[in-house]
């Protein structure tokens, strides 16, 4: 499930199946995944859901990083600045974060960023201090100084069918919480798994005994 421009689940809320306890979808929220899920792509992930709806769902994990990939160098690579430029480029490009978005499509970049930068008909504004941008305008944007104060770049996002995620969170897959920009765009990566944790009142520590029985 892919970006569509606009909101989604917002006319379809008396629709498809609900999650327990609630009477709305997580679409703008954060999801944190529990030892007993048994995925490994998805493990110790906390995911900012992009999308939910009775479509389905999309989000971007925040806090796995892309390996050793260097934002400047691959800057470089797309052809946005010419080899040796990087030395030019502003703080927050140099310090960017490539992250590991997710299994889908990894070979695509998704931007989230604040809400001070938006395309017309490519960024998709989740709520009023997030936004989703997946073309490479954002990135020349960001190159020349003129991006977001706040962003991340993921490749490959994480995806659901219908009903799919609701079931993994009746199956104890995933905990939620609300967002914050700190969780989503803080350089604290390796951290953000026991923050988002301690958000909910749930000690990292105590959740990690429950692992071993998927």
């Amino acid at each position: 499930m892919a970006p569509t421009g606009k909101r989604t689940g917002e006319s379809t809320r008396s629709a498809g199946p609900r999650l327990p306890n609630s009477a709305v979808y997580l679409d703008g929220q954060l999801l944190i995944a529990m030892p007993v899920m048994g995925d490994s792509r998805f493990e110790r992930s906390v995911i900012y859901l992009c999308a939910h709806s009775a479509e389905g769902a999309m989000g971007i994990i925040v806090n796995h990083p892309a390996g050793s990939i260097d934002f400047p160098e691959l800057l470089e690579q797309l052809g946005i600045v010419k080899k040796g430029e990087h030395i030019k480029l502003p703080e927050n490009a140099e310090s960017m974060k490539v992250l590991r978005g997710g299994p889908v499509d990894t070979g695509r970049g998704f931007v989230l960023h604040s809400s001070d930068f938006y395309i017309e008909n490519a960024t998709l504004r989740i709520d009023d201090g997030v936004c989703l941008t997946a073309t490479v305008d954002i990135l020349r944007a960001i190159a020349n100084g003129s991006g977001p104060k706040h962003a991340i770049l993921a490749l490959g996002y994480a995806g659901w069918g219908p009903g799919q995620l609701e079931t993994e969170i009746q199956s104890n897959g995933w905990l939620h919480c609300d967002a914050d920009a700190d969780l989503i765009f803080g350089d604290d990566v390796d951290e953000k798994y026991g923050r988002a944790l301690r958000k909910i009142g749930i000690d990292p520590g105590m959740l990690s005994n429950e692992a071993g029985h998927a």
